[in-house]
């Protein structure tokens, strides 16, 4: 039997204040009011800072593939990365929260010139979920908005 998982500490919030109120509500319901975000699955999704070193928890939109987690890095079609996926490129490993289930896993960004199959088949997934994302890719210019796979370890 594996060793129950354990979260790293101390986790510090999104400092934008609607999304630190909704990550409060999934902690302290274990998901039951949160995970449905308008409509939508949402995750918990902890990142160790790269120049900070703190480990710091957003609530994103998820998708599924097999027994994977897919995450869109829109920053609602900014010309910049998220700092979330930024902060994962320094450390692929993430702490990560999905309705009551709680587990490390290794994020990786889908490559879109070698991928581009399971990027398109992976973006459509996540479009059928949130279809404004094609708007944000629109809105991002030349930014190609990076689709992630968190693989549990």
């Amino acid at each position: 039997m594996n060793a129950p998982q354990v979260a790293p500490s101390p986790i510090h919030d999104s400092p934008t204040e609607w999304v630190r109120d909704h990550i409060d509500r999934y902690v302290k319901t274990d998901g039951a009011d949160g995970h449905d975000w308008n409509g939508v699955p949402c995750c918990l999704v902890t990142t160790k800072g790269r120049k900070s070193g703190r480990w710091v928890r957003s609530a994103l939109i998820y998708g599924r593939d097999g027994d994977d987690v897919v995450l869109i890095a829109s920053k609602g079609g900014a010309p910049e990365n998220p700092l979330w996926l930024e902060n994962m490129a320094e450390n692929a490993d993430v702490w990560l929260q999905v309705g009551t289930d709680k587990y490390w896993a290794t994020a990786r960004v889908v490559d879109p010139t070698s991928e581009a199959a399971l990027r398109g088949r992976l973006w459509d997934t996540m479009k059928a979920i949130w279809p404004s994302y094609d708007e944000y890719q629109t809105k991002a210019g030349s930014r190609v908005i990076p689709v992630v796979v968190l693989t549990r370890r």
